[in-house]
Order: structure tokens, then sequence, then C-alpha cells
């Protein structure tokens, strides 16, 4: 006998620009979001009966629609809002979700001073939200970014690391460190400024790569999820993901030239892959 273990569906890829009309200035964000629904829809699956299904362009019209009247002020917020609503209309729904990015937008400059009504892409930074819910039960809320993409030309080397019959790699005492940061974090159930938050956190981890005397990837890596949970309480764990993003010394002596640790090669693959979870000890 054949039964349905589990099951989900949802809407994917929802893109909506959202511009904020002020007297002075307009604000603009664009976010895609991603809705999955479980619940009640075993008819659906076995039997085709659809009276129990919300049509995933219900959906995306959701979306629109709330955002039109929502008072949310970041991504955390407009994720609770859209749940409650489909809580609320389907009482077949048990648990919902919403995935939520955000791309970089920033106003213009212009002599100095930001453009009231124009905007720029400066990176490919992508912030992100996961917003989960049971019926009668507490919301989830896990943030973070991917893509930040960072690097730094002093303070990094990596030496004494294990050495066999294959090993090439030279030890350094003076490298670039680079990577495409990825971020994860989990909010306790008291967090509500998640918007601060995040620019804190952010802040955080960038201020640590920076400045941090690194001897590896995972030694940075640790540095800046600890200040991250020291320094802000209204998170549980975080889990950071940093690619090491290699630049190679190039070799100029055939050319009869020095190189004083100035030229390199950048080098997107293969490259090294470095990822942990931190969290308070228990």
């Amino acid at each position: 006998m054949v039964v349905l273990a589990e099951n989900r569906y949802g809407k994917s890829r929802v893109r909506l620009l959202h511009v904020k009309r002020h007297p002075e200035q307009h604000d603009l964000r664009e976010w895609t979001l991603d809705i999955l629904l479980e619940g009640d829809f075993e008819s659906c699956f076995v039997d085709g009966d659809n009276s129990k299904i919300l049509p995933t362009d219900t959906m995306k019209n959701t979306v629109y629609s709330l955002a039109r009247t929502s008072s949310a002020v970041c991504m955390e917020d407009f994720g609770q809002e859209l749940l409650a609503y489909f809580f609320e209309r389907n009482p077949q729904v048990t648990r919902a979700r919403a995935g939520i990015s955000e791309k970089a937008w920033q106003h213009l400059l212009m002599g100095g001073k930001p453009h009231a009504t124009t905007f720029v892409q400066s990176s490919g930074e992508l912030q992100t939200t996961m917003v989960g819910r049971n019926r009668g039960g507490e919301v989830s809320v896990i943030a973070g970014f991917d893509n930040l993409v960072i690097l730094k030309t002093a303070g990094s080397e990596f030496v004494g690391f294990l050495k066999d019959s294959l090993t090439t790699l030279p030890e350094a005492t003076d490298r670039l460190l680079g990577t495409s940061l990825s971020a994860r974090w989990t909010y306790a159930a008291s967090a509500h400024s998640f918007q601060s938050s995040r620019s804190r956190i952010r802040e955080i981890l960038v201020g640590v790569f920076a400045n941090h005397s690194s001897k590896s990837v995972q030694h940075t890596l640790y540095a800046m999820g600890e200040a991250a949970l020291e320094q802000v309480p209204e998170i549980e764990d975080i889990q950071l993901s940093m690619p090491n993003k290699h630049c190679l010394l190039v070799d100029l002596s055939r050319f009869g030239q020095e190189n004083p640790n100035e030229i390199f090669q950048p080098i997107d693959e293969p490259h090294g892959s470095i990822e942990a979870r931190l969290r308070r000890r228990s």
C-alpha cells in the first residue's frame, strides 16, 4: 500500500519591486519570494480533488496586494504578515514558509549627494530571510545574506599546514584573502528589531574580516562568528560560508622583473570551501 508521507506546494520566484514615494525622496526595494504551504492536501494528490488547493497564482497576487497596504519595514516583518494572511484564510494549512531575498539598490550619488529618484545596483549581494510558522505556533526567523564579495591585501597568512608527497602549495606569510561571504543566523523568539540587527551583524562580520590577523580562512571565519554572537544577543547561532577566492602571485622572473607582492592572477575555479556554524555553549 502506498501512502502520501509528506507534501508541500507553493509559488517560487515571485518578483516584487516596491517604490515608496516620499515628498523628499523615493525609496526602492526589490524582493524575490518563495512561498510553501503544508497541510491537508492529500485529497488533491490522491483523488484529484482540488477543493482545498489555493492556486499558486493566487499566492503571487497576495504578495502584490499585501505589499500595497503593508506596514512592514523589512523582509522579516513582511514574511510574518504574509504567513498570517494565509493562515487566516486557509484553515487547511498547517505550516507555511516564506523565503525572501533582496537586491542591493542604493541612491545614485551625484556631486557627492544621493539623487532623490535614481538608483544604482552597486554589488551582487543579496539580503535573505526565511520565515516559518506552524499554525498556532511561534514564528521562526532565519536571516542572512549571500555573495558579499570582500578582499584584504594584508593581515593574512597560511603556514604550518599538513604536507605530503602531493603538496605543491608554498607557505605564505603575506597573501591576499578574498571571499564571497554568505551568512545565516537564527533569531531568538524575543527578537523584533530585524533591520537594525541585520545591519549590526553585517558591520561586525566585515569589521572582523578587515582587522583580524588571519592564520587561515577557518581562523578568520571563527573570529567573525564569535564576535557576532558575543555582540548581538538577539541571535542564537550563525552559519558562515567563506569560499577562498584565490589570487595567485604571478612569477615575473622569466621577464627579468621582480614582483613585490603586487601582480596577481585571480582564480575562480577551483577554490577552497570553508563553512561552519557557531552557537553559544549550552
